[in-house]
């Protein structure tokens, strides 16, 4: 089981830190997100870290918003969007995509077999988005307690995984979820209208 720790930055840690070790597995993963915790681990060498964010970054359906070009892309239907067709393929091409400012990934193969179990379970998705019969973008998450916290994203063609991103709030909408735990607000969901709560 990880070790929880009470004031990190007293030891100099990330104040958002809120367990280290135990194991990336799919009892600990569930427990963890029912908690608001997640893994954000630096190799399956170290430590696993376990993090809850305060302020933490959320996505409203009422606060969406869409570029002009995203809602081009949108009213042309370019991609045909399906939803756990491919969740291996959605997270191996998450694992390896380029992050600006990033020198890797957080996607360890501990974890993202962990997920893959999960998905096996039912509580792990993913969005993907399709043109021309190939996988071009998508995203992944954790579905539980009435929450979907969105994991990592991918594309390989324009606003793909924006529009697998919005099929996906469309769709929670209707099923009276709201918003979306995205746990920290990055340049792409703070263009989509993210903000951060306490």
């Amino acid at each position: 089981m990880p070790r929880f720790i009470e004031n990190p930055e007293e030891y100099g840690l990330p104040e958002d830190l809120a367990a280290i070790g135990g194991e990336i597995n799919t009892k600990t993963l569930i427990e963890a997100y029912q908690g608001g915790i997640f893994p954000w681990p630096e190799s399956d060498e170290l430590p696993v870290l376990w993090f809850c964010p305060n302020p933490r970054g959320i996505l409203r359906h009422e606060k969406l918003h869409f570029s002009r070009s995203l809602k081009r892309t949108l009213r042309q239907k370019k991609f045909k969007i399906q939803s756990d067709t491919a969740f291996d393929d959605v997270i191996t091409r998450c694992q390896k995509s380029v992050r600006k400012g990033q020198g890797g990934t957080w996607i360890t193969p501990n974890m993202k077999s962990a997920y893959m179990a999960l998905h096996r379970d039912g509580i792990a998705h993913s969005v993907e988005a399709w043109a021309d019969g190939k996988l071009v973008g998508g995203l992944y998450g954790v579905y539980l307690n009435n929450t979907f916290s969105g994991e990592s994203m991918f594309h390989t063609c324009s606003d793909a995984s924006k529009v697998a991103l919005a099929t996906l709030m469309t769709a929670l909408n209707a099923a009276g979820v709201h918003w979306m735990d995205t746990q920290m607000i990055t340049p792409v969901v703070e263009a989509l209208g993210g903000e951060l709560i306490s």
